[in-house]
């Protein structure tokens, strides 16, 4: 069965193997997961499991958020996803979910929300090439033409064209990470390399699509 988790980033750090190798890990707090709903085929028409994390103020839940939790019968979380599985009568509301459900050397796909960087043109946005950079040069980083003449008519910027926005802050997964080491003492796994996200930012920890290479 999928197994799924959501989680906190704390940061990275490094450790070292027993054969002295230094390895990357960012840590995660996880663990206390709980079970907020759970669907099915006969009453939404799909298996699925919705899991919450995080300590949250009930002063700060909207009235429908408060309901929500209420009819549940568990405590309000700050974090909720929902997760698909392809049967999900092992859960049951008010269950809790801790970081023991994965080992190390498992691989998982991790999804958080980028870094945002604000707005950046081209170059930065989309590794664009810049122009020559002598005084003579009217394009130095510009993005070029944008138009695009149809049937005739002049021309219109077409979908989808790569232009100057709004950088980061975007769904990021990030597939086959391995996981290092997993402390359920603490809550915590240790990933080998980067994970999505600024610090404190929430990821989910999934079992990964690609098991093999």
């Amino acid at each position: 069965m999928a197994k799924a988790i959501l989680g906190r980033k704390i940061g990275m750090t490094q450790i070292f193997t027993e054969e002295g190798q230094v390895v990357p890990v960012t840590v995660i707090e996880s663990g206390n997961n709980v079970v907020v709903m759970n669907k099915t085929v006969e009453s939404d028409g799909y298996n699925a499991v919705q899991l919450g994390f995080g300590e949250v103020k009930e002063k700060h839940l909207t009235k429908p958020e408060k309901g929500h939790f209420d009819k549940a019968g568990v405590k309000p979380v700050k974090f909720i996803r929902e997760m698909r599985l392809s049967d999900a009568s092992e859960y049951n509301v008010g269950d809790t979910i801790g970081v023991d459900i994965f080992e190390a050397g498992e691989l998982v796909d991790i999804t958080g929300t980028s870094k945002g960087k604000g707005f950046a043109g081209t170059i930065k946005r989309h590794n664009f090439a810049r122009g020559p950079m002598g005084h003579g040069s009217k394009s130095h980083r510009e993005p070029g033409s944008t138009g695009a003449m149809i049937s005739g008519h002049g021309g219109r910027v077409l979908k989808g064209k790569k232009l100057p926005g709004q950088m980061g802050h975007t769904q990021v997964t990030v597939q086959r990470l391995s996981i290092v080491k997993v402390d359920a003492d603490r809550n915590l796994l240790l990933i080998k390399g980067a994970v999505p996200g600024p610090k404190k930012g929430f990821v989910v920890i999934r079992d990964t699509k690609k098991p093999k290479k």
